[in-house]
């Protein structure tokens, strides 16, 4: 017989992917929202897996991260072809087993090269999903990479393919246009009234931790059997 889990098992470690852009945008809060997050979750002993890149928001999260806690709470997970996009001039000193240029890890944390986008969005959600009660998905402001991947793991969790929440850090209103359209889109019949809320929403850092904890998965996602996707 199977025993079943053990209630004095430690339960495992909170894990937020966090989505951005390799830019800091122009509007300072954009910045700042970044480096909240970061100072949040290290305080709440919640390890990061973002895209690799040392510049802009995704540098910001990281390093804050690392500054608190150490560099084993942050894991950079970059595509070869990107490494020379969403760098700065740390990556020019240090490289890994393989040979890649990798950032200084006691300022950015564990940096893993990967060959191409979907092993690093694989590994990247992996990660969350096997990750303790809290973990999930938040979007700082970005461009068509943040959206692509936010999007991608909003209809991931649709589909059945994981349960775990996203939401969108919406600073200065970035994401205004992406919550519109997802009324539009129910509005319309494309989207699933029970579905509209896959997506959740924070205005700061400290609210789209607690969405993360709170959130409740929509009725109205398709039962279907992944098996080990």
């Amino acid at each position: 017989m199977t025993s079943g889990p053990n209630p004095n098992a430690t339960p495992a470690q909170a894990k937020i992917c966090v989505y951005c852009g390799s830019s800091p945008g122009k509007n300072p809060a954009y910045k700042k929202a970044a480096q909240d997050l970061g100072r949040l979750m290290a305080e709440n002993n919640i390890a990061l897996v973002y895209g690799g890149g040392t510049v802009g928001l995704m540098g910001e999260v990281a390093k804050t991260i690392v500054s608190i806690r150490g560099p084993d709470a942050v894991h950079g997970i970059i595509p070869e072809a990107l490494v020379k996009w969403e760098r700065d001039a740390t990556y020019s000193s240090t490289t890994d087993a393989n040979g890649y240029h990798v950032p200084e890890e006691q300022v950015y944390g564990r940096t893993t090269v990967v060959k191409d986008m979907h092993t690093r969005k694989q590994m990247m959600a992996r990660e969350v999903i096997e990750g303790g009660p809290g973990s999930g998905f938040i979007a700082l402001p970005g461009g068509y990479g943040t959206m692509e991947e936010l999007l991608e793991t909003a209809t991931w969790n649709q589909l059945g393919i994981h349960n775990k929440g996203v939401c969108l850090l919406n600073i200065n209103g970035f994401y205004n246009g992406l919550t519109e359209w997802i009324k539009t889109a129910v509005d319309e019949g494309f989207v699933k009234a029970g579905n509209a809320d896959i997506l959740v929403t924070a205005t700061d850092a400290e609210g789209a931790l607690r969405a993360l904890r709170e959130y409740k998965v929509s009725d109205a996602r398709y039962g279907l059997d992944w098996g080990s996707e």
